[in-house]
């Protein structure tokens, strides 16, 4: 079962990832622990996890007008991971652009 969601490439992240180098974002899904995100992160792009750090946070609101009227909903939440690896590795997400 696949736990990663996407990379999380934002400005906020390039900015962590860029004072601190060996610091990367993903969405996971919110069932996903820190030993599944870390086995998975270490499978995909073979690389040395040494610490994971997670976080929930809900989704953006959405609102759309039909026929019915106002429609108002909640976007599934979801969980971020912030991965760092050991010295030396790193991972290129703009390789298979």
């Amino acid at each position: 079962m696949a736990f990663i969601i996407k990379p999380l490439v934002t400005e906020k992240m390039t900015k962590i990832t860029d004072k601190r180098p060996n610091r990367y974002g993903f969405v996971v899904r919110p069932e996903a622990n820190k030993l599944q995100i870390k086995k998975e992160v270490e499978d995909l792009y073979n690389v040395t996890v040494e610490d994971v750090n997670t976080m929930r946070y809900a989704g953006k609101r959405s609102s759309r007008y039909t026929k019915a009227g106002l429609i108002r909903g909640q976007k599934n939440a979801f969980k971020k991971a912030i991965v760092t690896l050991k010295e030396g590795d790193t991972i290129d997400f703009y390789s298979n652009i």
